[in-house]
């Protein structure tokens, strides 16, 4: 099932064509060249609007990044965990790959660390991914395919911090055998033998 953009508390009317400008920007200028003023032009909006709402661009871009519809994902049901977790990645890859996508991920990964608010909303979004994952984890549980105990978080964390890692620090593409392969490992471990002794 789809998710549409999720939207917390009220907002203006153009609020889907605001998100969507400012991603926009973003994705073309950087984090450094992003103003409001070219987000109020590109989405036909008063800059007084966007003052009204958002009293810096880093309260806009955060508010963007949890609603705006380029960055809604897809909660799969395939049957089985694995099948589940194949997919969570390819959606992952896409959005770490894709044209409209892949811009705004560098951009914030960039520029978070010395943005707190930007950095709260990156928070904001994984937390709300996770919580929107957490059915694929309480399927698996209820089918006899996961431990009760299991951490949900841990699981996403290495499967999703793989294809960062991957993409980002090693400059390698996220191919599907690589995709297929890491959410092995995430399953079943490394498959290091015990030493004979």
């Amino acid at each position: 099932m789809t998710f549409p953009a999720r939207r917390t508390g009220a907002g203006p009317r153009r609020a889907d064509a605001i998100y969507a400008a400012a991603l926009e920007l973003l994705a073309a200028q950087g984090y450094d060249g992003l103003t409001m003023e070219a987000v109020a032009q590109r989405s036909g909006v008063n800059k007084t609007t966007l003052y009204r709402w958002w009293p810096a661009k880093d309260d806009l871009l955060a508010a963007a990044l949890t609603a705006a519809d380029v960055l809604a994902i897809t909660i799969p049901d395939t049957g089985t965990l694995r099948g589940d977790l194949l997919a969570v990645a390819g959606d992952i890859a896409r959005l770490l790959t894709g044209p409209a996508t892949a811009p705004i991920a560098t951009a914030v990964l960039a520029a978070a660390p010395s943005r707190p608010r930007l950095a709260a909303a990156g928070h904001s979004f994984f937390a709300d991914r996770l919580g929107r994952e957490q059915p694929i984890f309480t399927r698996a549980i209820e089918r006899g395919e996961l431990s009760a105990d299991a951490d949900p978080a841990a699981l996403m964390d290495m499967l999703a911090g793989a294809l960062w890692f991957r993409l980002i620090f090693r400059d390698e593409p996220l191919t599907a055998a690589y995709v297929e392969s890491t959410v092995d490992t995430v399953l079943h471990g490394a498959g290091i033998s015990s030493p004979m002794g």
